[in-house]
């Protein structure tokens, strides 16, 4: 196979111009039945809309075109064997979980993963032992779980399955993965990784290393999200012997779409044929552009730049910016507003800073509208006090208050939903439910971190997190809003 060949991109096209009857499902018809209003936006993608037809091969068992895609795809990226998802990272993050763990089994966990992971454990029946990052201590960020922790709990509970960790985290920190391979190798363990935003890494030596160069054995990439394919389509890859592989199929099989899309397929072939081919150049013109970005951002007095991590040997993802007001009068809510009222939408914001998100793909166009929008906002009156930002940061700041404690790790946590379903629960104001357990998973979105758990015990530093956030602006998953924001918590029979 010719790696600049995107095998299943070009059959599509080769069928698409062959002037076809369609007597098959979709039922647009190769865009024929598209909503007029539409189709000037959809038109020429639809024509690549197809199903398992014959000669475009099949998802759920490939033998032609996906299978030499996914080989292709494999060799890029340093697999042994990669499957496409056309449900996201989530999917990837739910089978990998459950081709490990069998109902309670337990598995060392990262506590700021993505929710997708919890999730994965409830469906698995799992039991959690929460392992807790190490934290930046000028900005309150979290930098990845220390090979130390790691240790110790391999130590306290050798019955593990295995460990996930999340890396890079969403602000760009990578932590170093050798020493922890080693350490869960040598006692015949996987490391799997939730590399969501790490699509990239690998391909250019300003970016951090892969976790497949790290060694680790199952690895999921959003090849979306700092990558070019389109949204949902991302990535699993596995190297080694200490996964299942037929597990790993067979979950996928189960868990993702009997009808999945060929044009997002397509777009993963070619996302991989373009770092295939060019990655290094790509990546080496976009870190130009953002290098470019901060000469001019830092003439802009009323900004700084945030840097987790730096003085902790902690690698960062240059495509990763995160902006706050040096002064201190504008909370990253507020600034958020600001930039999108001037046509910059940035990935998140929190209490502190917002989150600007480049890729291979950003243009000095790009790069220069932010800068001119921060230079206007800086020109402009002060928006909000400086106190009430200070305020904001003095819990320790959010990003922490998630997590049980700065160090060490959780007691094991049950995600067995059948006996989950057992207990009763009820919902209380915020205030009251101190000192409860929480029924539901509450998420701030972005970025989609659990600030809590089911059955996890709710403490005053998570209420007043929640209460910042809310006043700020921020949306949180799993809470109910209004007048007098509520939780669901677990209650004894008695209680009820």
């Amino acid at each position: 196979m010719d790696k600049f060949n995107a095998p299943l991109f070009e059959r599509l096209v080769e069928h698409a111009a062959g002037g076809h009857a369609s007597l098959h499902v979709p039922g647009h018809k190769s865009g024929q039945g598209i909503d007029p209003a539409a189709r000037p936006y959809y038109e020429s993608l639809l024509r690549l809309d197809l199903t398992e037809i014959t000669g475009l091969d099949d998802l759920h068992h490939p033998e032609e075109v996906i299978l030499q895609a996914q080989q292709l795809a494999a060799e890029c990226f340093g697999a042994d064997e990669t499957f496409f998802l056309i449900n996201g990272s989530t999917v990837g993050n739910l089978a990998m979980i459950m081709s490990v763990c069998r109902r309670g089994d337990l598995l060392l966990v990262q506590r700021d993963v993505h929710k997708s992971v919890i999730h994965g454990l409830m469906l698995a029946g799992a039991r959690a032992v929460f392992l807790n990052p190490e934290i930046d201590s000028e900005t309150g960020m979290a930098l990845g779980v220390r090979a130390e922790t790691v240790r110790t709990a391999l130590q306290k509970y050798p019955e593990a399955k295995g460990l996930l960790i999340t890396r890079p985290g969403y602000y760009g920190g990578a932590n170093a993965l050798e020493l922890i391979v080693q350490m869960l190798h040598e006692q015949g363990k996987p490391l799997m990784v939730d590399e969501a935003h790490g699509a990239h890494f690998g391909f250019h030596p300003a970016l951090p290393k892969s976790a497949l160069q790290c060694g680790a054995d199952v690895v999921v990439q959003s090849t979306h999200k700092l990558l070019t394919a389109m949204t949902m389509g991302a990535m699993l890859h596995v190297q080694g012997e200490l996964v299942d592989r037929k597990e790993l199929k067979r979950y996928l099989t189960m868990l993702q779409s009997s009808s999945p899309s060929y044009p997002l397929m397509a777009s993963l072939d070619l996302s991989r044929r373009q770092m295939h081919t060019e990655g290094m150049e790509l990546l080496e013109q976009g870190i130009r552009i953002i290098d470019g970005f901060l000469e001019k951002m830092n003439q802009v007095d009323r900004f700084e730049l945030l840097e987790p991590g730096a003085n902790q040997g902690i690698q960062r993802d240059p495509f990763k910016v995160i902006i706050k007001d040096a002064q201190g009068r504008m909370s990253g809510f507020e600034l958020k507003d600001a930039l999108e009222a001037r046509g910059c939408f940035v990935e998140l914001a929190d209490p502190q800073a917002v989150l600007l998100v480049f890729s291979l793909a950003s243009t000095e166009l790009d790069a220069g509208r932010i800068v001119e929008a921060l230079k206007a906002i800086a020109e402009q009156a002060p928006q909000g006090t400086a106190s009430s930002i200070a305020a904001a940061g003095e819990s320790s700041t959010g990003r922490t208050a998630s997590y049980a404690a700065l160090t060490g790790m959780s007691e094991p946590v049950s995600f067995d939903e059948p006996m989950a379903r057992q207990k009763g629960t009820a919902q209380v104001p915020l205030n009251d439910a101190i000192g409860m357990l929480s029924a539901e998973m509450i998420v701030p979105y972005p970025p989609g971190i659990p600030v809590l758990c089911p059955g996890e015990r709710i403490t005053a530093e998570i209420v007043d997190y929640l209460k910042q956030l809310i006043h700020m602006g921020g949306r949180i998953h799993g809470l109910i809003q209004g007048e007098q924001p509520m939780l669901a918590v677990v209650i004894t029979p008695k209680e009820l």
